[in-house]
């Protein structure tokens, strides 16, 4: 009885020991669009910078409207019997979400970064 007493005791000093040791845990990275966001501002005003309150509002929208996007263009494709998400299924959806001039806007810049993503490959 007085061996498993000492292992005992030689297992709580171990234990001491480890939890007197820092471990470094790696932080969980958040995904934003924040890089994005400020290389575009500096592309449209050069000389104007953006708080981070600012950016993480601008963050929320951005991801706001992709989960809308996405949710609608899933939609398409469940009401059409298809099981990929095309750009047409985007187009459509962003006609669907995106008011009037907004739309037509995005719709345009969308086909000319697909032409130029065809060209490039």
């Amino acid at each position: 009885m007085g061996r498993k007493n000492k292992n005992s005791q030689a297992q709580a000093s171990q234990d001491g020991i480890r939890s007197k040791i820092k471990t470094r845990r790696s932080k969980k990275r958040k995904m934003t669009f924040a890089n994005y966001l400020f290389k575009v501002l500096k592309q449209v005003h050069p000389d104007i910078g953006i708080s981070s309150k600012a950016m993480d509002i601008m963050n929320s929208l951005i991801n706001d409207v992709f989960h809308r996007l996405a949710i609608e263009a899933s939609r398409l494709v469940t009401y059409n019997d298809r099981s990929t998400i095309t750009s047409r299924e985007i187009q459509s959806a962003v006609r669907l979400i995106m008011p009037n001039e907004l739309g037509k806007h995005a719709i345009s810049e969308g086909s000319k970064a697909i032409t130029k993503y065809s060209n490039f490959t």
